[in-house]
């Protein structure tokens, strides 16, 4: 267990990559959207290759510094990385988008590298330049749905984390048994489905594969 000053350090570190990871999503997704809506060749060169650049050296070191951050705050703290199903569920979710990231930056170079050589036509590559906007919005959506988790922290605690809890307080009656959701289980379940499509998805050609 950490020592409350480092719990502390490791806790703003972690809010930190989280929100610079979002914001840096958000400002991802903007540019691609002026890239494949503005009729101007400089406006589109340049939202490109800021693509590359914000992709590269804010989106995935934040991403990782997040992933990172968030495993010490889980094994050093009481909170643990198995007790509660918000906890697995975010892990998946942030395990999920940094796969994710990671497969697209080869099409985002791509297209950085196209538009530093040619003038990309209106309706050029519009498919790839959709599926860009697509991706980012969607990583959006799965990185607002981790900071409710961290806020809500729904769905109770695990089979393990009431065994733990009950090794903790022995003599205690065992008050987390009588509010066990099982809904979490369901959820996470479905969270792992959805996570693994998207994935095999991508690697068998339904996305990278189509760049």
């Amino acid at each position: 267990m950490m020592t409350p000053r480092i719990q502390k350090f490791a806790l703003t570190a972690h809010i930190t990559f989280s929100v610079g990871w979002l914001g840096a999503v958000a400002g991802f997704l903007a540019l691609s959207i002026a890239g494949l809506t503005s009729r101007d060749a400089q406006t589109v060169r340049a939202a490109y290759r800021a693509m590359e650049l914000v992709g590269w050296f804010v989106i995935v070191p934040a991403s990782l510094g997040a992933l990172l951050t968030g495993l010490v705050q889980s094994l050093g703290t009481q909170w643990g990385l198995f007790r509660h199903y918000w906890i697995i569920t975010k892990l998946l979710l942030t395990v999920a988008a940094t796969i994710l990231l990671m497969l697209h930056m080869q099409p985002i170079g791509y297209l950085a590298d196209v538009v530093s050589t040619t003038e990309l036509a209106t309706t050029e590559l519009r498919g790839l330049r959709i599926q860009l906007i697509a991706d980012a919005g969607l990583a959006l959506l799965v990185l607002l749905v981790a900071t409710a988790l961290s806020v809500y922290k729904p769905w109770g605690k695990t089979r393990y984390g009431m065994r733990k809890e009950q090794e903790m307080q022995k003599g205690f009656p065992d008050r987390a048994s009588n509010n066990k959701k099982p809904t979490g289980r369901y959820v996470l379940v479905g969270l792992l489905l959805v996570v693994l499509l998207v994935v095999v998805l991508h690697l068998a050609g339904g996305g990278l594969g189509s760049h």
